[in-house]
């Protein structure tokens, strides 16, 4: 409606919001916010698993992106209604907690407001619902925790598959076994031990990406990629056993702060002048050499100058590079970024076995790799297009988080939707044993965490409910890892299969869907301000009205 009303005193009307607001309450405000929900479910409902089918988003300037990853689907798309917007949000969270799921999550928390929505109908208060769901969410973690897998932080094996099982539903999934491998390798290069666990920070993986070549040709760079070339063309290309100076100040004369003015009145003080200039670069680059150190790395600029007695030296120097990358080099090389040239000593050099300028299709980057003990490493993405590409390093990244996942919290699940499953059935045994009306709510949660397994036989070509009937029936059996193959087109033991997903992943799912759908529910009331019009101004130089003159027609 146009205004909220709060009452009327002797027939007058009070308006509280203003002209062009907006109200829903009670069953009408719930009703609209979980089909929002369920419509955003919707949307990535079909890119669920290996058969899962791609999405291709078109943005406002008309840049393609063709995925099936959901956290890109859900970023990529331009949301409006505010529920939307929570279910936009629970995507980016668990892509930021864990890396992937973010579909999973979606799906789960449309599912729990539909089943919501069957008990709201039946009379059944919203605060009950709430109150059985955030009970359910405790015990499904429970459950999850008893049936997780404890594995070796650091066993590649177990690691590979895990990264395997989540390139299985993307587009490069016929280099999984390969891509796969790269991603352990990186991710155990800059895991740091810390006690009886491990620390992994993503951000010490740098992914860089050029179209060209194969994904096949992907490669792990046990070192730092650059995206700049050597400054000054009498330098070196190659440097071997590379002694590396990290500089975060500009070889170049600084300007004063303030305004000042030299006079000079005769060419030889105007030639002892630029001399002096001179030999200040001449012995910047000479304490650079000084110390040893045959490639310099700095973050900011190098004068010409500087760069030719710097190429006389046989110094390889690069110029302004981002101190993102500065910070990557100082744990791949064991060196010190350094804020004066002056400071600048033996000790502060990095070490790499090779520095060298390569051309990359069109451009030359800067390679510094096989360092001796590589904190930060690069993984350089290759393939036939830049969509291609651009695919493959969303794929990586859902790599690297499922293997960090299992480095810091070694506990792993079969996939498939077995856990799911077993969690339902678990969730519905427990349910029985409770008393009023949460028991109903619980058994709704019960019914939403079947939608995964549900939802990946719909995608598979299966028939769901028959999938869902012999899954309960297998589960009741005790056969606890017991998911869809999708590939088989069956219901088959996910473990065999070597199908393997986090624990921790699972538990951000349950999480996020849970709290997503539990703070829609307890909406009641949805109030919209009405947007601001601009006062409808006088045509431009024509009609103004003299100052003090009272608005109205003359």
């Amino acid at each position: 409606m146009a205004q909220a009303i709060a009452g009327n005193i002797g027939g007058q009307p009070i308006l509280i919001l203003k002209e062009g607001s907006s109200e829903s309450k009670g069953r009408e405000a719930q009703r609209r916010n979980i089909m929002a929900a369920k419509i955003i479910a919707e949307a990535v409902k079909s890119s669920l698993g290996p058969k899962g089918m791609d999405k291709m988003l078109v943005d406002g300037t008309g840049d393609v992106t063709i995925t099936n990853d959901g956290a890109t689907i859900l970023k990529e798309m331009d949301v409006q209604h505010p529920v939307a917007k929570i279910m936009v949000e629970v995507a980016k969270t668990t892509d930021q907690e864990v890396g992937d799921g973010t579909t999973s999550a979606a799906i789960l928390a449309g599912e729990l407001l539909t089943n919501a929505e069957n008990l709201l109908e039946q009379g059944v208060h919203p605060t009950i619902i709430v109150g059985g769901y955030r009970e359910a969410t405790e015990k499904a973690l429970k459950f999850g925790q008893q049936i997780a897998m404890t594995v070796n932080p650091t066993d590649k094996e177990v690691l590979r598959k895990v990264g395997s099982t989540s390139l299985a539903s993307k587009m490069v999934s016929e280099h999984k076994d390969y891509l796969s491998n790269l991603g352990v390798q990186a991710i155990l290069h800059v895991a740091e031990k810390e006690g009886d666990k491990y620390k992994v920070e993503l951000d010490d993986v740098k992914v860089e990406k050029k179209a060209g070549k194969s994904l096949g040709e992907t490669e792990l760079i046990k070192g730092i990629v650059l995206d700049k070339e050597v400054v000054h063309s009498g330098m070196p290309r190659r440097i071997d056993n590379a002694k590396i100076a990290l500089l975060n100040c500009a070889l170049e004369i600084e300007k004063t702060e303030f305004d000042a003015k030299i006079n000079i009145q005769s060419p030889e003080k105007l030639k002892q002048f630029l001399d002096a200039e001179q030999d200040m670069l001449k012995d910047m680059a000479d304490n650079i050499a000084g110390t040893g150190a045959n490639v310099v790395i700095c973050q900011k600029g190098i004068d010409d100058a500087a760069q030719h007695y710097l190429a006389k030296a046989g110094i390889l120097a690069v110029r302004r590079v981002k101190e993102s990358d500065m910070n990557k080099l100082a744990k791949a090389t064991g060196g010190h970024v350094i804020n004066a040239v002056n400071a600048l000593t033996k000790e502060d050099l990095g070490w790499a076995k090779t520095v060298e300028e390569r051309k990359i299709e069109e451009d030359k980057w800067t390679f510094i790799e096989d360092c001796k003990n590589p904190k930060s490493v690069t993984l350089l993405i290759r393939g036939g297009t830049k969509k291609v590409v651009e695919e493959a390093e969303r794929a990586m990244h859902d790599v690297l988080s499922v293997v960090r996942d299992v480095v810091v919290n070694p506990r792993i699940v079969a996939g498939g939707g077995a856990p799911e499953i077993e969690i339902a059935s678990k969730l519905k045994g427990w349910a029985e044993k409770l008393s009023g009306r949460e028991q109903l709510a619980v058994q709704e949660f019960a019914k939403a965490l079947e939608a995964i397994p549900t939802t990946l036989a719909q995608n598979s070509g299966l028939d769901p409910i028959d999938v869902l009937v012999e899954l309960r029936a297998k589960h009741q059996k005790g056969m606890k890892w017991t998911g869809v193959d999708v590939f088989g087109g069956k219901v088959s033991d996910m473990e065999k299969l070597n199908i393997y997903e986090p624990f921790s992943v699972k538990e951000q799912i349950i999480k996020s869907a849970s709290e997503a759908a539990t703070m829609i529910l307890r909406i009641d009331d949805v109030i919209a301000s009405g947007k601001s019009k601009m006062p409808a101004g006088p045509p431009s130089g024509a009609g103004e009205m003299p100052p003090g003159m009272p608005a109205g027609e003359y």
